[in-house]
């Protein structure tokens, strides 16, 4: 079922959460899809997991033959292994980094993408969109190389990728948060380890705060909504060290334990029998 973060008239926003069944074999994804009159995208449409129930969910709001844009704010398999079932089922354009744009056709069958894929450079850009647009903010190494993030200036809602996850699944997905604090602990480890660097958080942070954000909507967990905890969200990411802040030499040693293939774990130091 989806989730309505916003509709007028023309224009409406749906997230889909619990396409992938939860059985601990795969994390949990967000997908989105935005309609302005008759032209619709989807944003980060996941794996080959949520394909046909997000096919399907989303017939009942829009007209998969209509969508003009598949938007893939990088190129995980959680955000486009579903590529060439979407490529085969629609006439819509891929946009993506350019940075990704010669590795996407690597999820599709051989010239699928052909004349189907819109670079996005490094500064981003408007993206038309109805009688209104998309814009593509530059988010790279948040995690990935190339990284965009979507603002959409009608519902004012920032959609952040890996930025602004929260280990959580089912219906926990689907409450947006409040009060960041309470939240801090369910983000803080992905974070750390996601996030390159607290440079590009800080020049990210600094772009952000000169939009209008009503919601904040990550590609995994719940939708952070209402500018006291966005702006408590701004404040934490810009001073938390992550990635390369937090490693050392002792990060880099030559292994020396083995893994088991029986029971699949690490042991310490002796080779298993």
């Amino acid at each position: 079922m989806a989730l309505e973060l916003y509709r007028d008239k023309n224009h409406a926003c749906l997230m889909f959460t619990d396409l992938i069944e939860e059985d601990g074999q795969a994390v949990q994804a967000n997908q989105f899809l935005i309609v302005d009159d008759d032209t619709g995208a989807i944003i980060d449409p996941g794996g080959n997991l949520a394909f046909n129930e997000l096919f399907m969910g989303m017939t009942k709001h829009f007209a998969p033959h209509k969508l003009s844009y598949i938007i893939a704010s990088h190129a995980d398999p959680d955000i486009i292994a579903s590529l060439d079932r979407w490529l085969t089922s629609t006439k819509a354009d891929l946009v993506i980094s350019r940075v990704w744009e010669r590795f996407a056709p690597h999820f599709t069958k051989v010239g699928k993408t052909e004349n189907r894929v819109i670079g996005v450079p490094d500064e981003g850009g408007r993206l038309p969109l109805g009688r209104h647009e998309l814009h593509l903010l530059p988010a790279h190494f948040m995690h990935s190389e190339g990284n965009f993030h979507f603002y959409d200036p009608v519902s004012r809602i920032l959609f952040t990728g890996d930025l602004g996850v929260s280990m959580m699944s089912g219906a926990d997905a689907r409450v947006p948060v409040t009060n960041l604090k309470n939240h801090i602990p369910r983000m803080e480890g992905f974070h750390r380890r996601y996030m390159v660097s607290n440079k590009v958080l800080r020049l990210w942070v600094r772009m952000a705060r000169q939009l209008d954000i009503s919601m904040l909507v990550p590609q995994h967990g719940a939708p952070i909504l209402g500018k006291p905890a966005i702006e408590d969200f701004f404040s934490w990411i810009e001073n938390l060290m992550c990635g390369v802040d937090l490693f050392d030499d002792r990060a880099y040693q030559l292994p020396q334990g083995y893994i088991d293939p029986v029971t699949r774990q690490m042991r310490p130091s002796v080779r298993p029998a």
